[in-house]
């Protein structure tokens, strides 16, 4: 059955393997810097931050105050931990996991 996502095309999976390509923390900056705007990269960044801390059990109004976001941002985040693909939660795992000394 084909995919019916009109998210999934050549062109993402274009972006997607060049993200993919990167190896270093360098390699990352110098690629979305001319990507994205520095306000995009913040954006981001917010993003995941605010999903690091509903999935540690932080209150809206706390993650407002650490990261100065919206309620109606943390609620789209939120609501995509709860009823998405499991993007934030797998990726902040995997990371947590990498990050962790064995």
């Amino acid at each position: 059955m084909a995919d019916k996502n009109p998210r999934r095309n050549p062109t993402t999976d274009a972006l997607f393997d060049a993200i993919l390509s990167l190896e270093t923390r360098e390699e990352c900056y110098n690629f979305f810097e001319d990507l994205c705007t520095v306000k995009e990269i913040s954006d981001m960044a917010q993003r995941l931050e605010a999903a690091k801390l509903l999935l540690d059990g932080s209150t809206y109004d706390q993650i407002v105050k650490a990261v100065e976001i919206s309620t109606a941002t943390i609620s789209r985040i939120n609501r995509c931990i709860q009823y998405g693909s499991g993007g934030y939660r797998d990726t902040i795992e995997k990371v947590q996991k990498s990050a962790k000394p064995e």
